[in-house]
Formats: C-alpha cells, sequence, structure tokens
C-alpha cells in the first residue's frame, strides 16, 4: 500500500497543557480513517496541523510528493462580502493559483509562459473549474450562484466550503465535523458520495452511523497515545472493550508488585551497602503503570425533576410564514406526559422556530400554544451560551446551582456533577477561554440540566461534543422521568432516544410518525409501494385530490427539447475542440486570447441548455 501520510512523534501543546505527546501514526492510499477522542484532547487541532494551518511543537509530518490534500475546517471563515461562486475561488489551492496565474499572464504585454501555464492548466483540468464548481454545488442545493455569503445560514455556509473542497478533487480529504449544521439529507448525500469516492479519507466525526458506514481504519487518541483499530466502528467498539480490559488486568497486577516493591525501598540498605540501581529504576516505572487510571464514564445519572402534571401543552392550529416561506399551517397537537419527541427536517423548514413558538421567544402568527401551569422548561439553544471567559468553570455552574437533587434525600454538589460529564477536579478550576468548543459545549449542558427541568427542548445538542458526551447525554435522556423535545441531525443519538418523530417536510408540513428516524426511513421505503396497482378510476381521483398529476409536454415544448439536444451536442463538440487546440500547442497567440475568451462561454451556454434539457426531461 502506497503511503500519502505519516506522522512522527508529533507533540503539541498549548500553554502548559500538552494536547498530544510523541504522536505516530501513518494513512495509506484509498483507507478511510475516522479519529476518536474525547473533546479537548487536540482532535481540531491536529487536523489543522496537517492541513497546514497550524504548526506542531515538535515531530515531522510526510506526506507523498505531489498529493493534492483538500481541508475542510470545522468552522469555515470567508469574507461575507463573497458571492457564492466567488468563494469557491478565494480559497487558495494549487488549481485556484494556477487559474491567476493565467490570467496575469493573459494580461501582460509579453504573456511570457504563457504555453507551459497552458498545459499545466490543461493536466489540472482547470479549464472546468467553474463547471465542477457550479455542478457540486446543485448537488448540494445551493443553486443561487451570485448570492452574498452574508445571506446564507451556518448550514448553507458550511455546504460551500464543503463544495469548495471537494472541486479539488484531492487525493487525500481531511474533514473535521463535515456533519455539523448540515441537515439529515445533505449528510446522507455525503455519505454515499464517499462510501462511493476512492479518495482517501481522514475526519472527525461525532455522527457514529456516519463513521460506521464510511470507514474502514479507526484511530482513537487516548491518553496522549495512539490505537489503531483496522475495521469500522462497531468493531472498533468491540476492540477497545477488550483493550481496556487487559489494560486494568496489567494495572491491577502492577499494584500488586508495586506494593511488594514499596516495601523493599522502604527499607534500609545494610551497613556500607546500597540498592541496586537497575531495581530503583524498574520501581519507578513500576510506579506509573500502577498509577494509571482509566477513566471510564460507567455511572448512570438519575436526577430527580420537578413535578410534572398530565397537562403538557397543547399547539391549537399555530401557523407561521416568513412572507412566502410558510413553515407551519393550522398545526395542531396535544403533548403527552413522559414523551420523548425528535424533530427532523430539511434546513429553513422551521425546527428551531417551533420550539421557539413553544417557549414564547417567538409569536405565532395564528393560533396559540396552551403550556401546563407545572410545565418547567429547561432549553438548550443551538446559538449556545454566552460565558464570561475568565471565570472559572466551577464557579459558571455554581452561578446555576450548588446542588443538584436526586431525590430520596440525596444530593450532588456542583463539583459532584461536573465530573459525570467528565470535567476533572483540575480541568473545574481552569479558566472558560482554555476550554475547547466541544468542553464549551458540553459545559453549557450542565448549566440546563442542573436547573432540575421537567421538560427539556434541545436544539442541536449533538453540535461538537465528543462521543463519550454523547453516550452520557443518551443514558441520562432515556432515564430523564420528564418531556423531552430534541432536534438533531445526529441518527445514531435520536434512534437511542426518542420514540416519535415530527417531520417537517416544508411548506408549513408536518408528519407526525410513531418511531425513530431508522423506523421512518425504513417505512418511507415502503410507503408508496400499495399505491401502485390501483384502478385507472382511483388513480385519477386520487391525483386530482392530491394534484399531482403531471402535465403533458406542449408541441413548442417538444420542439425545444428536440432543439436542444441538438444544440448541446453542438456546444460540447466545440468544447472539446477548443479544449484540443488550446493544448496542441499550434496556435497564435491571438487564437489562444480568443479561444480562452470563447471557452468560459461556451461553458455557461452548456450549464444553461443543459439545465433547461432537464426540466423539459421531467415533463411527461
Amino acid at each position: 500500500m502506497v503511503s500519502y501520510l505519516q506522522v512522527q512523534n508529533l507533540t503539541r501543546s498549548v500553554g502548559d497543557k500538552t494536547l498530544f505527546k510523541d504522536l505516530s501514526f501513518s494513512i495509506g492510499e484509498g483507507q478511510k480513517v475516522g479519529l476518536i477522542a474525547k473533546n479537548g484532547t487536540g482532535k481540531s487541532t491536529l487536523l489543522n496541523i496537517l492541513g497546514g494551518m497550524d504548526q506542531a511543537d515538535e515531530g515531522q509530518i510526510v506526506f507523498r510528493n505531489d498529493l493534492r490534500v483538500g481541508y475542510l475546517e470545522q468552522t469555515p471563515c470567508y469574507p461575507l462580502d463573497l458571492t457564492v461562486i466567488e468563494a469557491c475561488f478565494w480559497h487558495g489551492n494549487e488549481t485556484t493559483n494556477l487559474i491567476r496565474e493565467y490570467e496575469t499572464c493573459m494580461a501582460s504585454e509579453t504573456q511570457e509562459g504563457l504555453q507551459d501555464i497552458l498545459d499545466r492548466m490543461e493536466q489540472q483540468k482547470a479549464w472546468d473549474y467553474e463547471t465542477r464548481a457550479k455542478t457540486i454545488l446543485s448537488q448540494l442545493f445551493i443553486t443561487e450562484f451570485n448570492k452574498p455569503l452574508s445571506q446564507l445560514s451556518g448550514g448553507q455556509l458550511k455546504r460551500v466550503a464543503l463544495a469548495n473542497t471537494l472541486i479539488m478533487e484531492p487525493d487525500l480529504l481531511i474533514l473535521d465535523e463535515p456533519t455539523n449544521h448540515l441537515d439529515l439529507q445533505m449528510i446522507e448525500w455525503l455519505e454515499n458520495y464517499l462510501s462511493r469516492s476512492n479518495v482517501t479519507l481522514l475526519m472527525v466525526t461525532h455522527d457514529r452511523y456516519f463513521l460506521d458506514r464510511i470507514c474502514s481504519v479507526i484511530l482513537e487518541l487516548d491518553d496522549e497515545t495512539i490505537y489503531t483499530y483496522h475495521g469500522n466502528y462497531a468493531y472498533f467498539l468491540e476492540q477497545r472493550a477488550q483493550r481496556l480490559e487487559v489494560a486494568r488486568a496489567e494495572i491491577a497486577r502492577a499494584t500488586n508488585l508495586y506494593r511488594t516493591e514499596l516495601d523493599w525501598m522502604r527499607r534500609m540498605p545494610q551497613a556500607r551497602g546500597h540498592k541496586a540501581r537497575y531495581r530503583e529504576e524498574a520501581f519507578y516505572e513500576l510506579e506509573k503503570q500502577a498509577h494509571r487510571r482509566i477513566e471510564e464514564q460507567q455511572v448512570r445519572l438519575q436526577m430527580k425533576s420537578a413535578y410534572i402534571g398530565s397537562k403538557i401543552f397543547e399547539a391549537e392550529y399555530v401557523s407561521k410564514a416568513y412572507g412566502d416561506l410558510v413553515l407551519l399551517k393550522d398545526f395542531y397537537y396535544n403533548f403527552s406526559r413522559y414523551e420523548k419527541l425528535g424533530i427532523v427536517g430539511n434546513n429553513g423548514t422551521g425546527k428551531s422556530t417551533f420550539v421557539k413558538m413553544l417557549l414564547g421567544l417567538v409569536k405565532p402568527d395564528s393560533g396559540r400554544f396552551v403550556v401546563g401551569e407545572t410545565v418547567r422548561f429547561g432549553y438548550y439553544s443551538q446559538d449556545g451560551m454566552q460565558f464570561d471567559e475568565q471565570m472559572k468553570v466551577i464557579d459558571a455552574v455554581r452561578k446555576t446551582a450548588e446542588y443538584v437533587d436526586l431525590g430520596g434525600g440525596q444530593k450532588l454538589s456542583a463539583m459532584q456533577f461536573l465530573q459525570h460529564f467528565m470535567f476533572s477536579p483540575q480541568q473545574q478550576q481552569n479558566y472558560i477561554y482554555k476550554l475547547s468548543g466541544g468542553e464549551k459545549r458540553r459545559l453549557y449542558l450542565c448549566t440546563v440540566l442542573m436547573q432540575s427541568p421537567n421538560f427539556l427542548v434541545l436544539d442541536e445538542p449533538t453540535n461538537d461534543l465528543d462521543i463519550n458526551s454523547l453516550q452520557i447525554l443518551e443514558q441520562y435522556l432515556k432515564d430523564f422521568k420528564g418531556c423531552v423535545i430534541i432536534i438533531s441531525h445526529d441518527r445514531y443519538f435520536m434512534d437511542k432516544v426518542v420514540d416519535h418523530l415530527f417531520v417537517f417536510k416544508g411548506d408549513g408540513v408536518v408528519k407526525d410518525f410513531p418511531g425513530n428516524y431508522t423506523q421512518y426511513r425504513e417505512w418511507e421505503k415502503l410507503e408508496p409501494a400499495p399505491q401502485k396497482k390501483q384502478s385507472t378510476q382511483n388513480t385519477r381521483n386520487t391525483q386530482s385530490f392530491q394534484g399531482e398529476r403531471k402535465r403533458k409536454m406542449t408541441f413548442r415544448e417538444k420542439q425545444e427539447f428536440q432543439a436542444l439536444g441538438e444544440e448541446i451536442d453542438a456546444l460540447e463538440k466545440e468544447k472539446s475542440d477548443i479544449e484540443a487546440a488550446l493544448s496542441s500547442g499550434t496556435l497564435t497567440t491571438q487564437e489562444i486570447i480568443d479561444m480562452s475568451k470563447r471557452l468560459p462561454v461556451v461553458n455557461d451556454l452548456l450549464d444553461e441548455k443543459s439545465m433547461r434539457w432537464l426540466e423539459l426531461s421531467e415533463i411527461e
């Protein structure tokens, strides 16, 4: 297997905290690798170093010669005055730099080195760069290419950044939390794209279905050491459990031997004698082994929630729209006691607006929410909580509550509660500005849960949380004695926690489904099957009722459709001829200029006519 990347003895510290030390691993051609680690251990920092955005303190990174690397950051940053298509050229990569070099050469008087640039552009398929950009953007449902980035949502901006990375057609693709802010439709598209692609992949993600279905190798960063598992996420879980069991047995043996050696170390040497140096050195190594700790969150945290009556909330024919965008239309629902509801749907269909109306943060256009008197909401918002960065972790939590009531007369202090959510006593004394993004989200979650609510409303709680944190949250929610509404694109998380779904389909349509997300997808595949065999009359009546009958193509449209096919063939031939001529090396300077101007015009015409051809092809 050809080695694409070798990491040798990599070390990185931030202040007095060592993120990783002497880290070594390699990635071979065609491997799809998932990196798993707890929040705050340096996953994003490691990817930033590999992507050239940061530097290590020590160590070496070796890429194969001429390797094309694409890197998607966790939080992409662009100047907001750029348009969508301009953003695809803004981040410097080999192809965009070559295009700029070509444009500079064309604008110069001498045009020195033009032939060399043309050869390289042909080799890198630079002529098709904008076309490829528009194609991938369209597949990601970004079709307004001239729309300013300032008008995009967080999910749309992430899709633009993803397209920007994929356009390069990299040999090695590095992705940091690629599913964050993407809706389920986009996550499934990306999952299928990466599964079919031959690209070599290294990614960090908390989406366990995504990991399981794509990755064939798992790297675990734990206790400043990398462990490699040659299998998917399910295989990793099995092998990791075995590794920890072996480690615990080794620690137990070391602890027993340590007691014996400690007694020997405490004894005074005989007169005119001294202790054996090799045995003293072995003792100190043994001491390190015996004092190792396997940090596993095994405790189930069952907290007492405030009493909740039988009346929860009733949505009475609620409607909400923003201009032509209809989010809810005459929506009615009576929420039950102890219900655990998941809300899914594409971005922009009104999921977050729905919970904000329930909480009274947004007013509906018509209808109302009637909330029971005993309901006590705990709201975890997508935007997150704004902490005082100069405050210590423990002080931020104590502002919410000093103690947490577990019921039965038992209480947990704020410090003990934080330990359940993997904040060690040492971390609790850290200032908040030292925390990673995932650790801040976990701290925010703690402040919400400490309020002892009886109705939790969680909007994208899984973003930026590591897998260990998700497992703790899943177990907490399953044991929670109250009501839960969760908006999430994490399919594994939803399957574990919720018992039914609201599926926001857009245009004010909400489907109430009695099951989890996987069950809904299976039902969705089977649902159209009974409708295939129907009498002609029943089909006609159903189509008339649902307004789904497809119209026939008019005579003029048939003529246009036929003409478009011929025009597209002619344009494709012209494009091929231009590209062949530009790479032939026989053209004069003026001919090169003329053809270079004509090529983007032909590409635009091809895009326009192909789009129209596709529209007409969908008509019967």
